[in-house]
């Protein structure tokens, strides 16, 4: 594989840590990037994504595509010095483990006024 086809890639999680860096060929999808993050995230966070779709890869902000390649999602802004891409990392836990009921009180209200008529 060309050295020029190879991409520096190095994660920033919510509290300012790094994940990597790690060099991808750019043809590797964001899919593909997700399950490296997944696999190697750090133990002892407080958010931790226990699946691929629980994570959102922005760049330059733009919030990347999983099907997209990195050579897709490659811009000139979004390396720092060294060559390396920093992708920023949002965890959103699925809703549906998230989600608490709410329970809704539909019975009427009885309104009091404490208003005098003059």
């Amino acid at each position: 594989m060309p050295e020029e086809d190879l991409v520096d890639i190095k994660f920033r999680l919510y509290d300012g840590s790094d994940i990597g860096p790690f060099r991808y060929s750019s043809t590797s999808t964001v899919d593909m990037l997700k399950q490296r993050i997944v696999s190697d995230w750090p133990r002892g966070k407080t958010i931790t994504p226990k699946a691929v779709n629980e994570i959102k890869l922005i760049s330059s902000g733009r919030v990347l595509d999983n099907n997209k390649t990195v050579g897709q999602c490659r811009t000139p802004f979004g390396e720092a010095a060294g060559g390396v891409i920093i992708m920023h990392v949002v965890v959103q836990p699925s809703l549906a483990k998230t989600k608490t009921e709410k329970k809704i009180d539909k019975s009427p209200k009885k309104i009091v006024c404490s208003c005098s008529i003059m």
